[in-house]
């Protein structure tokens, strides 16, 4: 009776440890990268410059957990520091205190002020309001200061790609990019009747993404990486992270405007084995595998229309059942499982998963991949799709069609928001209806168990204490682009995976490109991925499923 009582109250202890942990996090995140920048207050989440126009281009949020709004688009009066040169009077003089305020070359403003009959010359196109405040005070002859309603991002580089920005096409301003190009029409309506766009992405969790993407792309000198997490029973984007990334505010200054381009919902790559699970899914889905059923392995390789198809080892594994081919990541194991089933219901599988079609979110710029090659009935275009290589997808379709799993087999529309609020007072919630049933909830269960066998007798060690976890790692090869075949170098690096595994709340993809210096996923975005994963798990309170 006594040890019950000592293991009851362990349990709650670490129970408490766990919410006060969730509520340090959620304020570190509070304090350092939004509440010093000066953006949130209790009541609106932000510091409104002055008041706007009934207007005003609606706006748009990251709400957390608790409902609090944080800026993500808001509206804000933009300065301009302007000169007319004919007017100026001491034209030394107003060049060299320009310069000094404004720190700006004194030459260039020389050089800008020096005609004698020019009317007009934009010295400093957007200065703080405290310079704007400083400069009107100063006096100057012919030097002056305008203002109007420009588009500000308080965040700056962070959920970059999800905000995109307001630009100028052709003579007018318009939103181009993630959620400013998509919802341009409703953002820009001409009555002003939407306020706001309130999003799923929470900017906790935003941060936490963000945070382990940079640090994973730098320690392995990758150029690039993506990472998001969803909700896999509703379809809601909790977070969507790329790097690099760039600053909306600053977005004149990017010289490469595919910088702007989200890969996570545009970038098509080749996935390798984290598209393993979608194979093992229509096979046993179809009931011709079963995670028992053994195929002979000793030869290691497949020899189909004369190219020979090897597992990532090199080795040969016996007779391996479905699970320890997913255990080990064996190429062999699923050409023999998509070879169960007939080519046409294969590709119904992999079409009815998402891939090759655009899943409908709701951010500019969507792709939908290409899986041309299983169009063309043929073996060997067959048997690489079955391990991911030959067609490509982007990494939201990935995450999309492992939800789906998660899920009991129902794929549900990836979405980013939430809530549209009107400036009459009114709400409108987005109820996303789901897409299609896929597999059984049956074959997802069992998929399920074969996925956390994965993870806790494989190479994908991605545990987090307490918790079943269901994931699949992918390093894939990358076409080359100078000859036929693939670079023997580069490679990219994946995993996926959902938790709890049984009773899934959060389905996470990361993905990183040409990293140096590390051989395969399941050592750069294991620990990646459990980090991610458990402070999701400990932000959003959610209970431990191992008894320990």
């Amino acid at each position: 009776m006594r040890i019950n009582l000592i293991g009851q109250r362990v349990k709650w202890l670490s129970a408490i440890f766990l919410f006060f942990a969730a509520f340090i996090l959620a304020r570190f995140v509070d304090m350092q990268i939004l509440d010093n920048k000066g953006y949130i207050n209790r009541e609106w989440g932000f510091s409104r410059a002055p008041l706007l126009s009934r207007s005003a281009r609606g706006e748009i949020f990251l709400a957390d957990r608790f409902g609090m709004l944080s800026p993500l688009a808001v509206n804000k009066s933009v300065f301009t520091v302007y000169t007319e040169p004919r007017n100026i009077s001491n034209k030394e003089e107003a060049a060299r205190v320009l310069s000094d305020v404004l720190s700006l070359p004194l030459e260039t403003i020389k050089e800008k002020i020096s005609k004698e009959n020019d009317p007009y010359e934009v010295i400093a196109p957007r200065v703080s309001e405290d310079v704007a405040g400083h400069i009107k005070d100063l006096g100057l002859s012919g030097v002056g200061v305008s203002s109007q309603l420009g588009r500000y991002y308080p965040l700056e580089e962070l959920a970059a790609h999800i905000a995109g920005f307001v630009g100028v096409k052709g003579d007018k301003k318009t939103g181009q990019y993630g959620i400013e190009g998509f919802y341009e029409k409703e953002l820009a309506s001409e009555d002003g009747s939407l306020d706001k766009l309130v999003l799923s992405v929470d900017p906790h969790a935003q941060f936490k993404l963000e945070e382990a993407l940079n640090n994973v792309v730098k320690r392995w000198d990758a150029i690039g990486g993506t990472a998001i997490v969803m909700e896999p029973s509703t379809g809601r984007i909790l977070g969507m992270a790329n790097t690099p990334s760039f600053n909306p505010n600053e977005y004149a200054k990017t010289k490469d405007i595919s910088a702007f381009t989200d890969p996570a919902v545009s970038g098509q790559f080749e996935l390798g084995s984290i598209f393993k699970p979608i194979t093992m899914a229509a096979a046993l889905n179809e009931k011709k595998v079963t995670p028992d059923t053994m195929y002979d392995d000793t030869a290691g390789e497949v020899v189909i229309s004369g190219y020979h198809i090897k597992n990532f080892d090199g080795k040969a594994h016996g007779t391996p059942t479905m699970t320890q081919v997913l255990e080990k990541s064996l190429n062999t194991g699923v050409i023999f499982a998509e070879q169960q089933i007939p080519k046409e219901v294969f590709r119904s599988y992999i079409q009815n998963f998402g891939f090759g079609a655009r899943s409908g979110v709701d951010v500019q710029g969507e792709s939908p991949g290409n899986v041309n090659n299983i169009k063309k009935d043929k073996d060997l275009e067959f048997a690489t799709a079955a391990f991911g290589q030959g067609i490509t997808v982007t990494p939201l379709q990935m995450l999309t069609a492992i939800s789906a799993i998660a899920n009991g087999g129902l794929l549900m529309k990836p979405h980013v928001v939430d809530q549209k609020i009107y400036r009459d007072g009114s709400t409108e919630s987005i109820e996303v209806p789901p897409v299609r049933q896929v597999i059984s909830s049956e074959t997802a269960a069992t998929l399920t168990k074969m996925l956390v066998s994965t993870v806790e007798n494989g190479y994908d060690k991605a545990k987090v204490r307490g918790y079943f976890i269901a994931g699949k790692t992918g390093t894939a090869q990358i076409s080359s682009e100078d000859k036929k075949g693939y670079s023997e170098e580069d490679t990219i690096h994946s995993f996926v995976g959902y938790a709890p595994a049984y009773h899934p709340r959060f389905a996470v993809l990361v993905k990183i490109d040409r990293p140096q210096g590390v051989k395969f996923a399941s050592q750069s975005l294991a620990p990646v991925f459990s980090d991610i994963m458990a402070y999701l798990l400990t932000y959003y309170e959610i209970p431990p499923d191992i008894k320990e």
